[in-house]
């Protein structure tokens, strides 16, 4: 009877792990975490018993494993653009704006970078904090950092980063929510931008990308000004490809390398009067329908924007969105 008792208990872990549920072991017996756990307290200082403690306390997620093996940027950009450009979205966008204009107004006015961006970053990270994450950070970190060997360095690496984050600024990281990658607040900032880039914009002694606006607007303009942002320059303009010479030397990348003049000599143009040709470009290709591309040149405040997220797809919904959304409010106010 016993032997029958442990096959039915296997069977039915095996079946409630397939289901998405939660493993509860502590996982601080595995050497992996050992080893995290040694770090911190030899490198930052943390107490052994305490991390002990806490790290005993997170649940490893197997709807985190799934989710992070099949992300939203996979798509092609003709699925992809649907989730984020809606009406919705844009009419929400517009009165977001509207509602903290000033606070907009002077994150551009000290960083440089135009409310649209700002706004759009918002909604298509959280519908303009509507959804934040349901997870617990503790939970989706651990789960990464030590179940997830593809990516294992970079989330053990932001699982440090969230522990010196919560130390910082005096955070209970047991409560703190966010995205199954880890992602925090309204602007989804993982924890080593956090740390970096978030700033206290509202002037109350905290940097808070949860509950603070303000902190959540200053931030955002203040990480494209980090990653290079040039106020008044355009983001990515339309391409035409006059034959296939292109796709001898086209390989993805994002980073802007040749310049719009020198991309003519590949045969592709911008589709646009007065083209800024001396600007240096990226090509960017994206699936328009099921057997059909477009093209564009993407100058270096598209090549920003992949900082926050690297999918172009990604970059092109934020551009897309903060047009849509400028010109629904122009056409608002008269």
């Amino acid at each position: 009877m016993a032997y029958y008792r442990l096959i039915i208990s296997v069977i039915s872990f095996w079946v409630l792990l397939l289901l998405g549920t939660t493993t509860h072991a502590n996982i601080t017996q595995q050497p992996n975490v050992q080893q995290f756990i040694h770090e911190m307290v030899q490198k930052y200082g943390f107490n052994e018993d305490e991390l002990v403690k806490l790290l005993g306390q997170a649940t490893i997620k197997q709807d985190i494993l799934t989710a992070i093996a099949r992300p939203a940027e996979g798509k092609p950009w003709y699925q992809y653009r649907p989730i984020f450009l809606t009406p919705e979205r844009t009419k929400q966008g517009v009165e977001f704006w509207q509602q903290h204009s000033e606070t907009l107004a002077r994150a551009e006015e000290q960083f440089g970078v135009p409310p649209q961006i700002i706004v759009a970053i918002l909604g298509v990270e959280t519908s303009y904090g509507r959804n934040t994450g349901k997870y617990r950070v503790l939970d989706a970190l651990s789960t990464l950092a030590f179940s997830y060997p593809k990516r294992a360095d970079f989330f053990r690496s932001e699982l440090k980063e969230f522990l010196l984050l919560t130390r910082e600024e005096k955070l209970d990281p047991l409560t703190m929510h966010g995205s199954y990658a880890g992602a925090i607040g309204q602007p989804q900032f993982i924890s080593s931008s956090y740390r970096n880039y978030a700033v206290d914009f509202s002037g109350k002694g905290q940097r808070d990308l949860i509950h603070n606006t303000s902190d959540v607007i200053g931030s955002v303009a203040n990480y494209f000004a980090k990653h290079g942002w040039q106020n008044g320059k355009p983001v990515i303009l339309p391409a035409i490809a006059r034959d296939n010479d292109y796709k001898k030397i086209y390989t993805g990348d994002l980073k802007p390398r040749l310049s719009i003049n020198e991309w003519g000599k590949y045969g592709v143009d911008a589709a646009v009067k007065q083209a800024p040709n001396q600007e240096l470009a990226a090509l960017v290709e994206l699936q328009s329908a099921q057997d059909s591309r477009q093209l564009w040149l993407g100058l270096n405040n598209f090549y920003v924007i992949t900082r926050y997220n690297h999918s172009p797809l990604y970059a092109m919904a934020v551009y897309q969105l903060s047009e849509a959304i400028v010109a629904q409010k122009k056409a608002l106010e008269g």
